[in-house]
């Protein structure tokens, strides 16, 4: 059974812009946060750390079940390793690097022990200054690591589209690595690795995974998350 919680602040939410490639209107953030089955329940003197998915339509799990999407996906892993994590989603259609830098207190009212930070994609399809999108994602970075000092981060590095020019692209790849090894953070270099590009796996506006699509983005995330999760 999945609980869903509403993340984004009333006031907020009316602000976020709407994903020009999209043509569909723009799909409210699915927040998943997933009950474990009774024989992975966490005893009361062993309680659940929150891993916080932040990011945009590609974590919301835009067109697809919510179940299908890859933070999904990611618990059903964490639950089947009876590992003490519940995900929460906080995954908003449309959010810009900007939009998440006006989410992000909100959203981290809660506890948490690990972000997955996915944003920037609609700041490349949009040509915003990488410069711009950079000193976002570290003001995000910043205000998560003040809120809670031990929290982990992880980077999901994206690409800009080709079609923005190549000096772009190189521009806009730049800033997750950079941010990664200027913040010591972990960093998944190309979220969409092996799911970009190819039709099969994406859905008929090419841009948001499909439900297999979805599936290699959760071994993209696992690769590195595993780590976090598993050590010690």
């Amino acid at each position: 059974m999945i609980i869903t919680r509403l993340l984004v602040p009333p006031l907020l939410f009316g602000l976020v812009s709407v994903w020009v490639a999209c043509k569909e209107p723009e799909q409210s953030q699915q927040n998943v946060k997933s009950k474990r089955q009774s024989k992975n329940e966490i005893t009361p003197d062993e309680p659940a750390r929150n891993i916080l998915f932040f990011g945009n339509s590609l974590t919301a799990g835009y067109g697809v079940e919510p179940e299908d999407a890859f933070p999904y996906i990611i618990q059903k892993q964490l639950d089947s390793l009876v590992l003490p994590y519940q995900v929460i989603n906080a995954g908003l259609s449309g959010e810009t690097t900007a939009g998440g830098v006006g989410r992000i207190e909100w959203v981290l009212r809660e506890p948490v022990a690990i972000m997955i930070l996915e944003l920037g994609g609609n700041d490349g399809l949009r040509g915003i200054d990488p410069g711009e999108s950079m000193k976002n994602l570290q003001e995000i970075i910043e205000l998560a690591q003040t809120k809670y000092s031990d929290i982990h981060i992880i980077i999901a590095g994206m690409e800009a589209p080709p079609n923005m020019g190549q000096e772009y692209v190189t521009a806009f790849r730049s800033i997750f690595r950079e941010l990664s090894q200027v913040n010591d953070l972990s960093l998944i270099p190309f979220l969409l690795e092996g799911v970009g590009g190819e039709p099969e796996l994406n859905l008929p506006d090419g841009i948001h995974p499909n439900e297999r699509g979805h599936k290699i983005v959760a071994e993209n995330v696992w690769a590195v998350l595993k780590n976090l999760v598993t050590e010690g």
